[in-house]
């Protein structure tokens, strides 16, 4: 049985949007654990287990500058993000956020290209559990053919499932987070440790030192652009703000500490992979590089070790994704700027059922594409205009100061830290191949279309109303 948004009177979309703002609220069921453990979760799949090869072969050992380059923009808009979401907790993160800071154009193009955005990160990493799915049946000695479309099959398959899971209640996707992440904490961190020891000399083999950047300063830039999409998981935390419990203590929290703690595993994980491998070798073994780097350490038990953490790291990632993206679909939907159906929730298992199912359906039909890089491009594209909006609407509301703006955490080095991260946030688009950059503005003009066609006449409450 479905409990629809408070319907429209016969007025405006105005009035519609007030209704919808005080109508139904998602439970508050997400601690600090499972909040981590989103971000984490996220960041770590397309981080760890698909980059490496694409990121070294395209600047060589200085890929491990690019993730750190990344992580530091991160943090930059980590730290106002965290600010607003104290003073904002309520799903939709991003969007909410800019749109009660800059209005509801600015609110409604972001929101949209947050949706999409998210969708296609969720493609993105249920591409690499369809080639980690691959690998580990070509391990096991399966035979298969049609690799490429087995890959699309297995990715769309996660997806369907993924979806009906979030459907069945968010404490499903949170307690599959926990379990996951702590899984792979150990599993990286037995890696990691080794291959460390290992890159400095201390075991293994000699090896013939590799030139740092072997193409220039550039491809470290374009690589950056390339692999931000693996910090879009602090973000997703923001997303949803309005179901994580003690929000003041714990969105700062979850969100810097996910940014830092994965920050640190990336950087270490290209430092070792290309000090075990070298940029070529790693660049042909493509999305499951990483997984060569387990056999050259450990033999056959380190690269099913892997390639097991792989799957669930991709699963992680696309199961974080897709419960991002239906709450920024729900906040949308809530405040009247999308059709009122988006915000049903089921009132059997309290999850808004209609926009998963308006992700998922998305999602499905975008793994088929298996561009990998294209659709990790699009995701850093549409975030990074978040990114760049979100610290933007902080300057805004400083300067404002409405008296319903009173964030429990405030942003240290201000104004200085919202102004980089909108700078350089704005700046890493340029980095990206023409084709990431046209299907993002496309998105930006469509969803400014939207706005100008269905919900001009919006006019969204100030602030945070009554739950």
């Amino acid at each position: 049985m479905d409990e629809p948004a408070p319907p429209a009177t016969e007025g405006t979309a105005t009035e519609e949007a007030t209704k919808h703002e005080s109508g139904t609220e998602l439970e508050r069921t997400i601690g600090l654990p499972g909040g981590l453990s989103i971000g984490v979760g996220t960041m770590i799949g397309a981080g760890i287990f698909v980059f490496p090869g694409l990121a070294a072969g395209e600047a060589g050992p200085a890929a491990a500058v690019s993730f750190a380059i990344g992580a530091v923009i991160a943090l930059l808009v980590a730290l106002p993000t965290s600010e607003l979401a104290t003073a904002m907790p309520r799903s939709g993160g991003g969007y909410y956020f800019i749109s009660r800071g800059m209005g509801a154009p600015f609110g409604a193009i972001v929101g949209i290209s947050l949706w999409l955005g998210l969708v296609f990160a969720s493609a993105f990493y249920l591409v690499g559990f369809g080639e980690y799915a691959v690998a580990v049946l070509l391990e096991a000695g399966v035979g298969i053919g049609g690799g490429i479309a087995l890959v699309g099959v297995l990715g769309a398959l996660g997806g369907i499932g993924l979806t009906a899971m979030s459907v069945a209640g968010t404490e499903n996707t949170t307690a599959l987070q926990n379990a996951i992440v702590s899984v792979l904490l150990v599993i990286l961190a037995c890696f990691l440790a080794y291959g460390g020891l290992d890159a400095v000399g201390l075991f293994g083999s000699e090896r013939t030192p590799e030139t740092f950047a072997p193409a220039g300063t550039v491809p470290i830039f374009t690589t950056a652009a390339l692999v931000f999409t693996s910090y879009l998981g602090f973000a997703q935390v923001a997303t949803v703000a309005g179901e994580i419990t003690q929000p003041e203590r714990n969105l700062p929290l979850a969100m810097v500490g996910s940014v830092v703690l994965v920050g640190v595993f990336y950087v270490l994980t290209v430092f070792v992979a290309t000090s075990a491998l070298g940029s070529d070798v790693l660049a042909n073994a493509g999305e499951t590089a990483i997984v060569e780097v387990a056999r050259e350490f450990f033999g056959l038990p380190g690269a099913i070790a892997i390639l097991l953490a792989g799957l669930l790291a991709t699963v992680s990632s696309a199961n974080a994704s897709i419960l991002s993206a239906s709450r920024a679909l729900f906040a949308l939907s809530r405040d009247a700027l999308v059709p009122s159906g988006a915000s049903r929730v089921n009132l059997t298992y309290g999850t808004p059922h209609v926009a998963l199912a308006l992700v998922g359906g998305p999602v499905v039909f975008l793994v088929a594409i298996g561009r990998t890089e294209l659709l990790a491009e699009v995701a850093s594209f549409l975030h990074l205009l978040m990114y760049g909006l979100i610290c933007i609407a902080l300057l805004v509301l400083r300067r404002r100061d409405p008296a319903w703006y009173q964030p429990s955490f405030t942003v240290p080095g201000y104004p200085a830290v919202p102004v980089v991260g909108a700078v350089t946030s704005f700046g890493l688009i340029a980095f990206m191949q023409p084709l990431s950059q046209v299907i993002g503005v496309l998105v930006m003009i469509g969803a400014a279309v939207w706005y100008s066609y269905y919900a001009r006449d919006v006019q969204l409450t100030e602030g945070v109303s009554d739950e």
